[in-house]
């Protein structure tokens, strides 16, 4: 895969450098956050007063690192890294 072609479908790498061998070497981090949130009913309660909001929200967020070398304009070898926390 040609330079231009990862860009096309990964867009702008965060960081472009050279490793130690020379290699043109393209760093993507991407960090994502997502939210959810679960209502639940009061039961008995929401009858005799009336419904009211409750739940409980979570927070979890991914990251993911891409490091891609290129050697000639061509892809030579890449590697990469998710957590999710």
């Amino acid at each position: 895969m040609s330079q231009a072609e990862v860009a096309s479908v990964l867009g702008s790498p965060n960081i472009v450098s050279k490793d130690k061998n020379g290699l043109e070497t393209w760093i993507y981090d991407k960090i994502a956050t997502e939210v959810s949130y679960s209502a639940s009913k009061e039961g008995l309660a929401s009858i005799l007063i009336g419904p009211r909001a409750s739940g409980a929200i979570s927070q979890t967020q991914k990251t993911l690192t891409v490091i891609i070398k290129f050697k000639d304009n061509a892809v030579e070898e890449f590697s990469y890294h998710s957590s999710k926390f």
